[in-house]
């Protein structure tokens, strides 16, 4: 070692370098190299004045090298691989250096790294560590890194040696700045945690090496670009979060300004920077921290952004009609790199994503790997890890955040640089926009600070809003200017800085406002300077005219100083300012140029493509004009380099900014929100553009990890956006024009198919798509014949038919391209299209048949059966992916089968398939598939293609028999849900086939899998219940048939399942009683009924109250009581009440049959009811059968439907028989039942009168015996209302016969046939008085014989149950036969009714009403019914006064006789005319009517004959005056005369002779 070498003895640190030095400067080949030596030496002597170790300070023997002490205890070992230096020099570089300096290098390292391959376990040295002075818990740093952390520093500071101004390009400073830059990238690739934990080397890194950086920016040498991008890769992977704003500083100055130029740059530099990018772009944390950090901070540049648009840039080539220093292969290279950049940051993202969410392997499994050593190295962390150290060991610096603050912050930062922009085009629209957004406050300061601070901000822009004469504007540039400080400054210097931040405005209002405010506040900052404010006012106005005349082009004749002096004389209030002053003002201006505040942003060019960039350090950059050398990188110039220098400056005192770290996969949204519209436009152009098979290939893979990434966030446009894409350039909608890159498109559909199937959603349209066009030009591509051949309707024109036959002849290709589907597809179309226009010309020439076979053949890369891969995979499927599968696929499948050329049922099939193979999935999650299976077999079923409708109907009917043959429990829905197809179907299509068919396959499904139906069942009745109405015989009956053997065969079937199913029977069996074909079929059905309710007695279904006891007949039930089930109202309500409801039926067969069923029912089977039950059934069932007209006492039953109420009489009569048989039961409906019954007592119809009166009768006779007082009450009053209303209606037909005439004309009546062809009458007035006279004679006949049947009625009532009547209940009686006589009595009195019931009579040839013996019988009845009273309750005729009522009605009796004999009482005689009733003989017709009274006389004065002679003697002063007019008036019989005789002899006499 040479004397200038450090001795053993030396620093520590200089035995590391001193050999190199030495040969430095002892190599010959080195020597002519002056300043390189020079450099050297001097370095040396550096080395040894070092401090020497004491003499005391022994050698440490551990160390591993000579002269250096031991690693301090927290020290590790680390294994750093030799590099070679050739490998890491660039052709270029190659070129420029001699052999000599890379061995020499290479020497160097090598020697360097001596000892550094350690063994893998190295044996200690001791068991105790041993510390170095600082290595202790004082919180210092061992000797051996206070040494590394000097040599790093002193090799960053020969890294910024540069040459003199005499030699700047000295090869030899080169080659060491080179060495130099060569050994910081060694320390900075294998440096440890330490380095980020310990603040110091993390301040030598930012203080020395960024500054190296910066510094060696500025030069143009390629091999220092590439060392400068390799540290800043190595800063970045393993700093980044300890430098974020150095970082955030040089990325845009080392990167993107040479990315960002397009038309103009170095290939070696933009290649490099590529490469950079690259390598970058393939660690995912580098990706997401960047954008983090840098894109959603307010305060940094959008890096991630403006990389992807510079990206996107490249790779859309330079601008057609640009000028470029490019070659044509240049520009290629540039395009593929970026694309391939792209790619790999969308595989980063994808990463990371599937890393977060725990997806895969944690990336996406793919079919070809796009680089394996790539991902090998990201893995293992070669190349510089993904992961920050720092970010493992130490977060300090860093803050771990969500992303919804980032989203706020992103969202914030947007916002605001939406306002910045909008201020850069109108200021003041841009200052509203960002305080209404409250990104500003509303105060003048807050805006002027904003105005101030913010970066991006147009300076023009500023000025202008200063010098606004508005009264916000003024105030905010007040505030402006009153927040600077220029104390202390000249004015010189003041207005320079006052002029920074803005750029003056052109009119000289707004700079006077501006210059006013300035000499304002520079007066107040130094109160000393001018006399007033004026001054400064005028001399602001001078210097700015001075500037512009001595640095302004264009002005041909400069102010001299001396015309500056002269018009500035005076002005400091009359004074002159000193000409030393002025001279020094003048000197400074002209010198030194006042550069007023440059322009945002730079108008670059434009492409048609590009996205509009965020603002960050644009502004910096935009003030370098790039001038580039060939195959030289264009440095950074001093401008962008001073500038960055003062942002360093700035920085420094100032607290970090926080490096934040997301673990949340959300903040992709957020990137791909950014990112995706240049991504997309970059892979579509390239793809397009492009058929280099890398190129293709990484658009292609970019293109599936977008796929990936948006379909995993749920980014439905942008994942809709590229699936669309690629699907498009699979060329399958125009196979004519496809490539290699077309089926390779292809292969990325199948592949995103089954690696991110979960994901895709909606997007599996799209998909599913280009398989069924794919399967489609493989069938046309084999020559098969194609579906249509099969399912399209039979055409009717010739042509059509000729084109079908040679369709399905067509089994070899050159067959097969004759068929019009094959001329379609090689016409071709777009790919939104799905048939081919019909304007199309047919002729496709051999040439284009030709292309099309050979582009078919590219397609046999892949087979059908990775198809079908896909499909049989989609049990795999999470369980939202299937249903978004089978509803895309549905969809696809419904344009196959609605293209009216060419239908297909490829996808139609494959629903049976997965279908098929999704059977074993969760409930939950079949059901939600079967709801879109169900819709889709509906509406492919309604189709007007009957060929296609039978079709799905038959793969329906597939679908079923094996659903069906699983078992389903009880109280599910789903095999019902499942046949709801059948039953849409069956309903809403016109095809009689198709109906049929459906049918046929229920039927077959129900006989086959009968023990497997549960829920089912309610599906099948809809279908045959729809069957049943239908107008094909062949249906009809052939569901009929079925229905008839489920019911007679698997009636238990029915029952075991929901109740409500048993109702779908009943529904059914109603609907065929309204079949139009069969009418046996129709009463068979009633019949069907019947059965059903024996076989539900038959299986013991009970309907009992829960808790409830047996009935009293319970014992009937035999051996089915043990058996019984509680319950079942639900089975046996809808069964009766289907029954009411054909009573409702306009067939009388039909509603008679209805009722006799449904009371045969209840009768037969009554014992199985509850009462409660039995209510029920009253009241849903029966009650509903009668009108409410008749339940309600005081109407009238309605009139408007005879069979209806010949239906309804049936139904009353069955009601009776039923309340008696269960009166135990139902004796809470006896008000009911006998409100009911006595309606029909009101009927203006006599049969059903009559009929109510019986059923009273049968009603009494059967539960008499068991009815209280009260309800006898109920009855008899009911029967009495009943009876009062007929009264109403006599009292109308008499009314009604009192108001019209009968005419006179006796003669004119005596041919009936001239009455009844109406000939007689003169008028249509008379015609309508004999109809109405007609009504009027068969109404009353009607009614009075219904009252005597009353009559009867009550007299048979009372000698039924007299022993159960009460003295109230005879009350009732004899009232009702009490009112009966005397409305009789009324009627009979009116004789001039009389008359006219006999003209009118006469004149109809018809009987007179029998008037006179319906009174007879009236109160013949009334005298017997009360005769039986006083002889079988005396007592109880005291009680009621039953004697005096008796002779009441004698008396009635006697003068209503008298008055017929026409004599009148003897108390009245006086005034009367007495000639008269002496004179006149009795007539004919008074003759006829005296003869019929005289029998009721004759019984009246036998009755009083026989009182005994007591009583006779209490009522003789009442009856004696009517003896004596009996004794003078005429009679028709001597009979009463004889009865008289013996009443005055027997009776009379003897009391007159006492």
């Amino acid at each position: 070692m040479s004397s200038s070498e450090p001795d053993a003895e030396g620093a520590p640190g200089a035995r590391v370098l001193a050999r190199a030095l030495d040969k430095v400067i002892k190599h010959s080949s080195w020597r002519r190299h002056a300043a390189l030596v020079a450099a050297s030496k001097s370095a040396l002597d550096l080395l040894s004045s070092a401090t020497a170790p004491g003499p005391d300070e022994p050698s440490d023997p551990a160390s591993p090298v000579p002269g250096l002490p031991a690693p301090a205890a927290d020290a590790m070992d680390v294994r750093v691989r030799t590099v070679s230096a050739a490998d890491m020099m660039d052709l270029s570089d190659r070129s420029l250096n001699d052999s000599s300096v890379v061995q020499a290098a290479q020497a160097f390292i090598n020697e360097a790294m001596e000892g550094s391959d350690l063994p893998e376990e190295a044996p200690p040295v001791d068991a105790a560590p041993i510390q170095w002075e600082g290595s202790g818990d004082d919180g210092g740093i061992s000797k051996i890194r206070e040494d590394g952390l000097a040599l790093f520093k002193n090799i960053c500071k020969l890294s910024m040696k540069f040459g003199t101004p005499d030699s700047p390009d000295d090869p030899m400073l080169l080659r060491g700045k080179v060495l130099s830059l060569e050994l910081v990238r060694m320390v900075v690739d294998n440096a440890g945690p330490f380095w980020k934990t310990n603040e110091k080397y993390l301040e030598a890194v930012k203080q020395y090496l960024c500054l190296s950086l910066l510094k060696n920016s500025a030069l143009s040498a390629m091999s220092v670009f590439q060392l400068l991008c390799s540290i800043f890769m190595s800063l970045i992977s393993r700093f980044r979060s300890g430098l974020k704003e150095e970082i955030g500083m040089f990325f845009p100055m080392l990167i993107l300004r040479v990315l960002e130029n397009v038309l103009q740059p170095s290939f070696l530099q933009k290649m490099t920077v590529l490469n950079f990018l690259e390598k970058i772009c393939k660690e995912p944390q580098v990706i997401i921290d960047i954008f983090v950090n840098f894109d959603c901070d307010v305060d940094a540049p959008n890096i991630f952004e403006r990389i992807v648009n510079g990206l996107l840039k490249t790779a859309l080539g330079v601008p057609a009609g640009s000028t470029t220093t490019l070659t044509v292969a240049q520009d290629q290279t540039f395009r593929i790199e970026s694309v391939k950049c792209l790619a790999t940051i969308m595989k980063s993202m994808s990463a990371w994503m599937d890393q977060q969410l725990r997806i895969g392997e944690f990336s996406p499994s793919s079919s070809e790997n796009l680089n394996s050593v790539d991902n090998q190295n990201i893995n293992n962390g070669e190349e510089g890890s993904g992961m920050d150290y720092e970010l493992q060991f130490d977060t300090s610096n860093s803050d771990v955040t969500d992303s919804s603050s980032l989203e706020q912050r992103r969202a914030y930062k947007m916002e605001l640089q939406k306002g910045i922009a909008l201020f850069n085009k109108k200021p003041s629209k841009g200052i509203d926009f960002l305080m209404r957004s409250k990104k500003i406050g509303q105060s003048p300061e807050d805006v002027a600070s904003f105005l101030r601070n913010t970066a991006g901000l147009n300076a023009t822009m500023v000025g202008d809003y200063l010098g606004e004469r508005d009264d916000f504007p003024l105030k905010v540039m007040h505030a402006y200017v009153d927040a600077l400080n220029f104390k202390g400054m000249d004015f010189g210097q003041a207005i320079r800085f006052f002029l920074q931040g803005f750029r003056l405005p052109g009119e000289a209002q707004k700079i006077d406002r501006i210059m006013e405010k300035f000499a304002q506040c520079y007066c107040k900052c130094n109160p000393n300077a001018f006399t007033s404010a004026d001054t400064a006012y005028v001399l602001a106005y001078s210097v700015i005219l001075l500037n512009t005349d001595a640095h302004n082009p264009m002005v041909k004749n400069k102010m001299s100083k001396a015309d500056f002096m002269r018009n500035n004389r005076g002005i400091d209030d009359g004074k002159d300012l000193p000409e030393d002053y002025l001279s020094a003002l003048y000197d400074q201006i002209v010198n030194n140029e006042i550069k007023m505040s440059a322009d945002s942003s730079v108008a670059q060019a434009k492409q048609s493509n590009s996205v509009s960039r965020l603002l960050g350090l644009d502004n910096i950059i935009n003030f370098v004009n790039w001038r580039p050398a060939e195959d030289k990188a264009v440095g950074a110039n001093d401008l962008l380099i001073k500038h960055i220098q003062e942002k360093f400056k700035a920085k420094r005192g100032k607290l970090e900014s926080t490096f934040y770290v997301v673990s949340d996969a959300t903040i992709l949204r957020f990137m791909m929100e950014s990112c995706w519209a240049p991504m997309m436009a970059a892979f579509s152009v390239l793809l397009d553009q492009c058929d280099d098979k890398a190129a293709t290939s990484q658009c292609l893979k970019g293109l599936r990890f977008s796929v990936h990434v948006t379909s995993v966030m749920c980014m439905q446009t942008q994942r809709d956006a590229f699936l669309t894409s690629i699907a498009k350039f699979t060329s399958l909608h125009s196979a004519a024009d496809m490539k290699q890159k077309n089926v390779d498109a292809m292969k990325a559909i199948i592949s995103i198919a089954i690696e991110y199937g979960n994901y895709l959603q909606e997007a599996w349209e799209h998909v599913l798509t280009c398989l069924s066009r794919f399967e489609h030009l493989h069938l046309l591509g084999e020559g098969v014949p194609t579906d249509a051949s099969f399912l399209t309707v039979p055409p009717i024109e010739a042509e059509d038919k000729n084109q079908k036959s040679t369709s399905v002849l067509s089994s070899k290709k050159t067959n097969a391209l004759q068929n019009p589907a094959v001329m379609a597809a090689v016409r071709g179309g777009s790919y939104d299209s799905t048939v081919a226009k019909a304007s199309v010309s047919a002729l496709v020439t051999p040439e284009q048949i030709n292309n099309f076979l050979s582009n078919i053949n590219l397609l046999d890369q892949i087979g059908i059966v990775e198809l079908n891969h896909i499909f049989a995979h989609s049990q795999r499927l999470n369980s939202d992916a299937i249903v978004a599968f089978v509803k895309a696929l549905c969809k696809v499948s419904m344009t196959e089968l609605q293209s009216p050329v060419d239908p297909r049922i490829f996808c139609l099939t494959k629903i049976v398939e997965i279908a098929h193979y999704n059977m074993n999935r969760i409930r939950l999650v079949w059901s939600r598939i079967w709801k879109v299976l169900s819709d889709f077999f509906v509406s492919v079923g309604l189709l007007e293609n009957l060929s296609v409708s039978i079709f799905v109907m038959d793969s329906l009917r597939q679908l079923a028999m094996k659903f069906l043959e699983r078992e389903e429990l009880a109280n599910y829905n789903f095999q019902n849900e499942f046949l709801r197809p059948f039953v849409v179907v069956m309903q809403r299509s016109n095809a009689p086939e198709v109906r049929e068919l459906i049918v046929r396959c229920v039927s077959q499904m129900v006989l086959s899998r009968v023990h497997n139906i549960k829920s089912g069942w309610k599906g099948v009745f809809m279908v045959f219940t729809s069957a049943a109405a239908d107008d094909t015989r062949s249906t009809v009956l052939l569901a009929f048939e079925t229905v008839e053997k489920i019911i007679r065969d698997y009636f238990h079937h029915i029952t075991e399942t929901e109740t409500t199913t048993f109702t779908d029977c009943v529904t059914c069996l109603i609907a065929f009683t309204s079949s139009q074909f069969n009418s046996d079929a129709n009463l068979n059905a009633i019949a069907f009924l019947r059965f059903c309710a024996v076989k539900l007695a038959e299986e013991g279904f009970v309907c009992q109250d829960r808790g409830a006891e047996q009935p009293r007949n319970s014992d009937m039930l035999g051996e089915n009581a043990t058996v019984h089930k509680d319950g079942f109202v639900s089975l046996w309500v809808p069964l009766l009440a289907g029954l009411a409801k054909l009573t409702t039926d306009p067939r009388m067969t039909i509603k008679k049959g209805a009722v006799g069923v449904l009371f045969d029912i209840l009768k037969d089977h009554g014992h199985l009811f509850s009462q409660t039950i039995w209510m029920d059934i009253f009241e849903r069932i029966v009650y509903p059968l009668f009108n409410s007209e008749m339940s309600t006492p005081n109407d009238q039953i309605s009139t408007s439907n005879l069979p209806d109420l010949e239906t309804q009489t049936l139904a009353m009569k069955c009601l009776v028989g039923l309340f008696v048989n269960f009166f135990d039961l139902v004796r809470p409906e006896l008000a009911r039942i006998a409100s009911i019954v006595t309606s029909f007592v009101r009927s203006p119809y006599k049969h059903c009168a009559t009929a109510g009166v019986s059923a009273i009768m049968r009603l009494t006779e059967g539960v008499g015996n068991k009815l209280s007082e009260e309800e006898w009450k109920e009855i008899l009053v009911c029967f009495k209302e009943s009876v009062k209303h007929t009264f109403v209606i006599l009292s109308k037909i008499l009314r009604m016969m009192q108001d019209i005439e009968i005419p006179d004309r006796l003669d004119s009546y005596s041919e009936t046939e001239q009455y009844l062809d109406h000939e007689m009458y003169s008028n249509d007035e008379e015609e309508a008085n004999m109809e109405t006279a007609s009504y009027a004679i068969v109404k009353l006949k009607n009614h009075m014989a219904l009252l005597l049947v009353v009559i009867q009625s009550i007299t048979k009532l009372y000698e039924e149950n007299r022993k159960y009547l009460r003295a109230e209940h005879m009350g009732i009686l004899l009232e009702i036969v009490s009112d009966i006589t005397t409305y009789s009595s009324e009627v009979s009195s009116e004789s001039s009714l009389q008359m006219k019931f006999h003209k009118a009579c006469s004149l109809l040839e018809v009987s007179e009403p029998a008037i006179v013996h319906f009174e007879n019988e009236s109160y013949q009845s009334y005298l017997k019914l009360l005769q039986a009273l006083q002889h079988d309750y005396p007592n109880l005729s005291e009680e009621m006064d039953i004697e005096s009522q008796v002779l009441n009605t004698c008396k009635k009796i006697l003068q209503t006789y008298l008055n017929c004999a026409r004599h009148e009482p003897c108390d009245e005689s006086s005034h009367r005319n007495p000639s008269l009733n002496c004179a006149v003989p009795l007539s004919a017709t008074k003759k006829e009517e005296l003869a019929a009274r005289s029998l009721l006389a004759l019984q009246v004065m036998k009755l009083l004959g026989d009182l005994e002679r007591e009583s006779f003697g209490r009522i003789l002063p009442c009856f004696f005056p009517l003896f004596v007019d009996l004794v003078r008036c005429e009679h028709s019989s001597g009979e009463v005369q004889l009865a008289l005789y013996n009443i005055f002899h027997s009776v009379i006499g003897p009391m007159i002779r006492v």
